[in-house]
């Protein structure tokens, strides 16, 4: 008879039916002071951004983690230009200033809203996109139409020209998004 080459195995090729056997074993049993299966699962949300247990709409999933990176770049952006001109050269243009002040705090609604999600953020970020959208609107038609009205540029100037137009595109995307996300989490519930 053959020496065994490796303890515990045989050396008469028997292994290999050994193996399959094991696998088409069924796994042992569940622990009785295991936790009783709840049916959650580390997946707790849909591709469409809305909690399964909830229904809570997660507005900064998906195409909304762009908008709340922009949004948030924008908060900084607006309120830090618009506390530099305030503190250093309010004299010189305060209207355009304060509007700046005004903008970079309707981008930081609309982040945090983004962030936190759920209806009532959702309702807040409606409110402040809108808000953004018509400020943007009335700031560009004035700024065009009358140009002296605002010795110094804002935020939304000339529709946000100063910022490649992403204040006249960001609250359209926005808007956009909330209302998709807004029917997935009606579909959801």
């Amino acid at each position: 008879m053959a020496e065994d080459i490796h303890p515990g195995i045989p050396a008469d090729g028997t292994e290999a039916e050994d193996m399959a056997q094991q696998r088409t074993q069924p796994a042992p049993a569940a622990r009785q002071d295991a936790a009783p299966d709840t049916g959650a699962t580390a997946d707790t949300g849909t591709e469409a951004g809305t909690d399964k247990g909830t229904g809570t709409v997660k507005l900064g999933q998906g195409p909304g983690r762009l908008l709340l990176w922009f949004y948030g770049v924008f908060t900084v952006a607006a309120l830090s230009r618009s506390i530099v001109q305030i503190s250093t050269k309010f004299h010189d243009a305060p209207l355009a200033y304060v509007l700046s002040l005004a903008a970079g705090i309707v981008y930081a609604v609309i982040t945090v809203a983004l962030w936190r999600g759920g209806d009532q953020a959702r309702k807040v970020a409606l409110v402040s996109c809108s808000a953004e959208l018509a400020g943007v609107i009335a700031v560009g038609i004035l700024t065009v139409a009358d140009s002296s009205a605002f010795p110094d540029a804002t935020v939304w100037s000339d529709f946000g020209v100063g910022y490649v137009f992403l204040p006249l595109i960001l609250p359209v995307m926005g808007l956009l998004w909330l209302r998709r996300s807004g029917r997935e989490a009606a579909g959801a519930a």
